[in-house]
């Protein structure tokens, strides 16, 4: 960079590239690779079960709530001016602590709302931190953690959830809030407090800090085991907030603050059921104790250990790319009498050094100029060897090991039997008398790679109770949290996933907004709106940041219940999953992504002076429309690429060996939504789109992997191998029939029902199975009820029944 004589900058492209345009973004390097995208470097995002502490902190607030935080202060001083001495909550001992929580814990047990409210307010401000006497972030956090332990240990948590159950039945609140022309933050102040407080002790106990006391580390123990048992109303509290949830979706309580009741959600099943780690361990122990060997990786390190991919060329770079080839063409033909053209480095490229610059890598439509091998030995000379390093670097190993199914192998031994002996075995994969020597070979590769899924046993267990109801035995079910949490939402379970996909659709940046979509804008609408520009652009980054909370709460809700429920027992897992698509997921996570991808990871919907602890520690600097454009330096935004791995996930979890679900796909045209969104260069969202297209490519047509061959190479250098999977090829595939769909959705059910029935409804148990009574002395000293209006009507049933009807006492005898 030089200065100029006029005072002016002199830059060069290079240095211009990295300057930041008019909104606050980088530039990148315009110089596009041979897919048309320029070379940005991969995105700085590790996935996790959550994003850092302060940031799950600052996304429970909305910005309209900010003069609330001085508010809970206030009340808090009142109450303590007034039983304490002139002394700070910091500068007193543990015993004065505690006899202070208990004395606002009595208090919320009044009967008049507004005292009430002031007291949870007091009491929100000590979980808040008690951030009056703090100077730092750090110091508001080290006392909200203390804080939040101490009203734990002194029972808060058990005495908010009968409040929250008081209010959830509020009657009144809930016809006012149905009559309300508009609905703001005012409506829901009371559930406002009390999910505040609830979510920030469960937010900040589920973290684990090493200097954390032994007591400390007890409590964390008992709470989680509390959550997730049903104490509180006999049921889990995650069971309590479905219910708010379907009730916000059903109309009957709008005043719901749906995006708080998520957020609790969330982390309550989180906490209870345990995160991405967690659940690896449980998949190696569940592995161990039913004797199948250990997993061949640890998938969490190697998805975190991979890098991204260039992304694929969009259709202004095809038909860019296929004129230059039409020139390159054009140019091969003319100098074709000269062999001297092909003793170059590389013998497939013409010599104009501009067309070298621009189509440096593989391109798309590559393999389509190219002549089979065999066939171009014929008219060209060899090229002269070079060293490797020169050419290709080639990885040094596939990601991932490879894995076979049982059913794989029949079929493979099947079809060899066929094909060299013409007689089959069915299931028989151990003899292969007959067959020739490769076959040998291949059968014991495939062994060695064979894999069996937790699932698999599950599905072959519950086959045998079904058999055999008598001699099979009980079964032992562990009754841990996911077994707890599924017989509670069992009863409701369709509504919960319908209601979810509801909220999540009204929440998609893609939808639009209609009269009869669900307001979900409740708890961030102010009750005067703006009247400034300043006020109406903080008011819509408010709302964008609502939205895009909403969508990661509910993505990390759906995929944290499918992983739990399959690893406890697929059946489970099958249910819901089934539910979920019977309620149109595969389209609205299609939806979801047919929009700008990198506009929406890129968003800038966050004031972070305006986030908590920041703004109150620090004094607030005064807005701007430009500070607000401008928005933060982030290269992305966390929770918007953790909302659509989330999605990706879900919909392959959906997709995974159903053909008719994958047909949905196909249908839904996904396959250049899920393109467009190779744009983003992280490597695990990459993964999960490579899956997804991988296993619709065989139904896309040869036209569609001819150009594109680099989604193609990337989905075999990403993506897990099934070892004789013809997924690249467009061969008929005799299990998805199209007349074959129904049947297998059909099928399925009637298998979850059976399980179902057969494990929870006991008063539905098949009559033929039940002991019998035959004594007849304790039949007829059975106390039988009989209905109220058959007691009124018994003179009746009397003459009609017996009296009016002749009896032969000699048939009886006989």
């Amino acid at each position: 960079m030089e200065v100029g004589g006029g005072g002016g900058l002199i830059i060069n492209n290079k240095q211009r590239a990295m300057l930041p345009n008019k909104r606050g973004e980088f530039i990148r390097n315009q110089r596009k690779d041979s897919e048309g995208f320029s070379e940005s470097p991969d995105l700085e995002f590790e996935y996790a079960d959550t994003d850092k502490w302060a940031a799950e902190l600052s996304e429970l607030y909305s910005y309209t709530e900010g003069p609330e935080f001085l508010l809970n202060r206030k009340c808090f001083a009142e109450d303590f001016r007034t039983h304490v001495t002139d002394k700070k909550w910091t500068e007193l001992d543990a015993a004065q602590h505690r006899a202070h929580a208990m004395r606002l814990l009595d208090g919320l047990e009044v009967t008049a709302r507004e005292k009430r409210l002031k007291v949870a307010r007091a009491i929100l401000y000590m979980a808040q931190g008690t951030f009056g006497e703090c100077a730092t972030e750090a110091e508001v956090q080290h006392w909200m953690r203390y804080n939040i332990f101490l009203l734990l240990e002194v029972g808060t948590f058990s005495a908010l959830v009968e409040l929250l159950n008081m209010e959830i039945d509020n009657s009144a609140a809930c016809s006012s809030a149905v009559r309300k022309p508009a609905i703001s933050l005012a409506d829901s102040t009371d559930l406002r407090v009390l999910l505040n407080i609830m979510y920030l002790m469960v937010e900040t106990i589920q973290q684990e800090d090493p200097a954390d006391t032994v007591e400390w580390r007890a409590a964390r123990e008992t709470f989680k085991t509390e959550l997730g048992s049903p104490l509180y109303n006999n049921e889990p509290i995650s069971v309590m907030l479905f219910g708010m949830v379907t009730k916000f979706c059903s109309g009957h309580a709008p005043h719901f603050p749906m995006k708080k009741v998520l957020l609790l959600l969330w982390k309550s099943i989180l906490f209870t059921l345990g995160g991405f780690e967690q659940l690896q361990h449980i998949k190696v122990r569940k592995r161990e104790e039913l004797g199948l060997p250990p997993l061949p990786e640890d998938s969490i390190r190697v998805i975190r250990s991979m890098r991204a991919a260039s992304p694929p060329a969009s259709a202004s770079d095809l038909i860019e790319q296929q004129q230059k080839r039409a020139r390159r063409e054009h140019k091969a033909l003319i100098k074709q009498d000269n062999l001297d053209a092909f003793n170059e480095k590389d013998p497939y490229k013409t010599d104009d050094p501009r067309e070298d610059e621009d189509d440096n890598d593989d391109n798309d439509n590559s393999l389509e100029a190219e002549t089979f091998p065999l066939e171009r030995d014929e008219v060209m000379p060899p090229p002269i060897p070079h060293p490797p390093s020169e050419r290709v670097s080639f990885p040094k190993g596939l990601p991932w090991a490879p894995k076979v199914r049982e059913k794989d192998i029949e079929n493979f031994l099947e079809s060899s039997r066929s094909k060299f002996i013409g007689y089959t075995l069915g299931n028989d994969t151990d003899t292969v008398v007959g067959l020739p020597r490769p076959i040998h070979e291949s059968i014991k590769t495939l062994k060695q790679h064979k894999y069996i899924s937790i699932a698999e046993i599950q599905i072959a267990k519950e086959e045998e109770f079904q058999k055999t109801p008598l001699s099979g035995g009980d079964e032992e079910v562990e009754m841990c949290s996911t077994e707890l949490l599924y017989q509670g939402i069992l009863p409701s379970l369709p509504q919960y996933m319908i209601a979810l996909l509801k909220i999540l659709l009204a929440a998609a940046p893609t939808s639009k907004a209609k009269t009869d979509s669900i307001n979900i804008l409740a708890d961030v609408l102010p009750e005067e709106m703006p009247t400034t520009v300043l006020q109406s652009m903080k008011l819509g980054v408010d709302v964008n940041r609502h939205k895009e909370i909403i969508v990661k709460a509910i993505s990390a809700i759906l995929l944290l219940l499918l992983k739990h429920f399959k690893l406890n027992h697929v059946y489970q897992f099958e249910y819901m999953a089934q539910h979920l698509v019977f309620a149109n997921c595969i389209p609205l996570i299609l939806k979801f992504f047919n929009q700008n991808i990198m506009s929406y990871i890129t968003a800038k919907n966050s004031i972070s002076v305006l986030d908590f602890p920041y703004c109150v520690v620090h004094e607030l600097p005064e807005l701007t429309a430009e500070s607000l454009e401008a928005g933060d330096t982030n290269q992305f935004c966390w929770r918007n690429l953790f909302s659509c791995i989330n999605l990706l996930r879900i919909l392959n979890k959906l997709t995974k060996w159903k053909h008719s679900r994958t047909m949905m796909l196909v249908v839904f045209k996904s396959a250049p939504i899920l393109k467009r969104a190779l744009k983003v260069k992280q490597a695990m969202m990459q993964l999960y789109v490579l899956k997804l297209l991988k296993v619709q490519t065989k139904y896309l047509g040869r036209q569609w992997r001819k150009s594109n061959m680099k989604t193609m190479s990337a989905i075999y250098q990403k993506v897990r191998h099934r070892l004789n999977d013809d997924w690249a090829y467009g061969n008929a595939d005799l299990d998805a029939r199209p007349w074959d769909f129904q049947a297998e959705e059909c099928a399925l059910r009637a298998n979850i029902e059976r399980f179902n029935s057969r494990r929870y409804d006991k008063s539905q148990g098949n009559p033929d199975f039940l002991p019998v009574d035959n004594c007849l002395q304790s039949v007829l000293g059975q106390r039988v009820e009989l209905p109220e209006d058959f007691q009124m009507n018994y003179d009746l049933w009397l003459e009609r029944e017996v009296f009016s009807k002749p009896i032969s006492w000699e048939e009886l005898l006989q």
